[in-house]
């Protein structure tokens, strides 16, 4: 069996009289694309934040790679990189600046950052884009190079925060085609959405996350035979299944 790369053990985390994050733990196996799916608010940002030391949790820990979150975040950083949902770029820089400055933050040498900087532009396929202003990209072409700065760092784990918001079928078709071919090169991958196509298309296996609570984990085969056929039956369907509601609600 593969080895757990993360492990969250009992988080939770509260905003005032709103829990929301409510005891949840997982595993993630190194090499596995591993995927939150919920509504919006479900609590899967905060999550992610919280497995990235942005976030304290109120109670619990998670482990990266042997190292805690609560007491080693330093070692923890090392291994990881973050695309948010919301974009984090300087837009009235080219896309080679961007990734440039943010590579030399993750202490990257000038050579080597300009070497990661090509290759990761090359990979979100925007390299023939690279000396371009970023504020005159697509929403889709901005999300791709997020996708790129947070591979500067040359994480083993990558954390994917809803890449694929509001955006072309181009970009989201080769999002899709760089996240598979990041983990089939050895990286770990945690992926969330509110797509349920995009689950099952994408993930070894999926949390469903509502209210806070992980109400099911499995792999989408798995989760889809638990109530019919699971060439036939949607993940839409298991989620209805098991809330009582849609996942469009």
């Amino acid at each position: 069996m593969p080895d757990d790369f993360l492990v969250a053990a009992d988080l939770t985390k509260s905003f005032d009289d709103l829990r929301a994050v409510d005891g949840i733990s997982f595993t993630i196996r190194r090499q596995e694309m591993f995927g939150l799916l919920g509504p919006n608010g479900a609590g899967k940002t905060t999550t992610i934040r919280m497995l990235s030391t942005v976030l304290k949790a109120d109670s619990g820990d998670v482990t990266i790679g042997g190292h805690s979150v609560t007491n080693d975040s330093d070692a923890v950083r090392e291994l990881i990189g973050v695309c948010p949902q919301e974009l984090a770029l300087y837009p009235e820089l080219s896309a080679t600046d961007n990734l440039m400055f943010f590579g030399r933050m993750a202490g990257l040498g000038g050579a080597e950052a300009k070497e990661a900087t090509r290759s990761n532009l090359d990979r979100v396929g925007l390299l023939d884009r690279a000396g371009d202003v970023v504020d005159k990209f697509s929403g889709g072409m901005k999300r791709r190079v997020n996708i790129a700065i947070a591979l500067m760092s040359r994480p083993q784990l990558l954390f994917l925060d809803e890449p694929t918001v509001g955006i072309d079928p181009q970009s989201r078709n080769h999002i899709f085609e760089t996240v598979l071919k990041l983990r089939d090169e050895g990286m770990t991958v945690l992926y969330t959405t509110h797509y349920m196509e995009e689950a099952d298309r994408l993930c070894d296996r999926i949390g469903v996350i509502d209210n806070g609570k992980l109400i099911r984990l499995g792999a989408p085969k798995e989760l889809k035979s638990e109530i019919g056929d699971p060439e036939q039956v949607t993940l839409e369907e298991v989620f209805l299944n098991l809330t009582g509601r849609s996942l469009r609600d």
